[in-house]
């Protein structure tokens, strides 16, 4: 597939983030990690406490690139074929197959630790594998995929948490957080001004046009010295003495993955040691698994991940891209 240029990329993805803005106050950042995602061609955990508009960032960032949206609310009685489709015979008396929900662009998977391990497993494994098998049959899943997932991280009864082996499929994993409080009031004037719920957004960009985009991001040059630091981080939270499981290759390669999209939103077409220090922390966090005892005393996986980036000295800046 022919890629663009980063420059254009950059244009395009901040159009993209203006429009989202519409809807999503003062949560920048947070769009930026989401559309960073989806750029890079992977899956995202929202863990936030109710209210902050998880759901609503999810289906403005399939209006605003033209995905087909579908939405999955996660309960305990929730089986795989819920998910993934069933056979069901026609009126015509024969076998086919009812694609599930899970056959769209952009899914959304709310509250994903309510269901029990088995359905969370026929989704991950989906996420994974960008295709289904029923029946001895196997579909592939439509291209872009992307899998946004929500946790509340402040109710467990009733819930199936994930285990760190299914969380490491994650992408990147970043929270909401509370609005600035004039950033909550804009909030409600744009209600009072609208005078309804409903937000109507522009499409920015076509679904053909978000995969060169996602095309354009395998053309980021990662150098090796940048890609040493990369790998220096990941060793670091393995040796870090809070830690008992850190992050593994797979976290390597998210951290790289996610800056080549950072540095093309900086119209740049290489990575430079500040990206990955920008994209490291959503990218490792929730890969980390604490010592016990560290527990009671509040200790994050996300503060051991900025101590490894204190750690590792960052290497010079490359000034551009090495010729190919």
């Amino acid at each position: 597939m022919e890629s663009i240029a980063a420059g254009t990329v950059a244009t395009q993805a901040a159009g993209i983030l203006d429009e989202l803005e519409k809807v999503i106050v003062g949560k920048r950042d947070v769009l930026e990690m989401l559309l960073l995602a989806l750029l890079a061609d992977g899956h995202v955990l929202i863990e936030d406490v109710p209210g902050l508009g998880k759901t609503l960032m999810a289906r403005a960032m399939a209006q605003v690139t033209d995905l087909n949206f579908a939405r999955i609310q996660f309960t305990a009685d929730l089986m795989p074929m819920d998910i993934t489709g069933s056979p069901v015979i026609d009126p015509g008396g024969e076998l086919v197959f009812r694609p599930g929900p899970i056959f769209a662009n952009l899914l959304l998977a709310d509250e994903i630790n309510r269901a029990p391990a088995k359905t969370q497993a026929a989704l991950l494994e989906a996420m994974e594998e960008r295709q289904v098998t029923n029946d001895g049959q196997t579909r592939a899943l439509p291209r872009p995929f992307l899998v946004i997932a929500t946790q509340n991280p402040i109710e467990f009864e009733g819930t199936y948490p994930l285990p760190e082996a299914q969380l490491d499929r994650f992408l990147a994993r970043i929270r909401v957080g509370y609005p600035e409080g004039d950033d909550e009031w804009e909030v409600l004037a744009r209600r009072l001004e609208r005078r309804s719920d409903e937000v109507s957004l522009d499409v920015v960009v076509s679904i053909d046009r978000l995969r060169h985009m996602q095309a354009a991001a395998e053309d980021i040059h990662v150098s090796p010295i940048v890609g040493h630091y990369i790998v220096e981080i990941a060793r670091a939270s393995r040796q870090h003495g809070s830690v008992y499981v850190g992050a593994s290759p797979r976290g390597s390669l998210a951290m790289m993955k996610l800056a080549r999209a950072y540095a093309m939103l900086q119209a740049r077409d290489f990575v430079i040691p500040d990206d990955v220090k920008h994209v490291a922390v959503p990218a490792l966090g929730h890969r980390l698994v604490l010592r016990p005892e560290l527990w009671v005393q509040e200790i994050k996986p996300d503060d051991i991940v900025r101590e490894c980036l204190e750690a590792v000295p960052a290497p010079a800046a490359p000034t551009a891209a090495s010729p190919r």
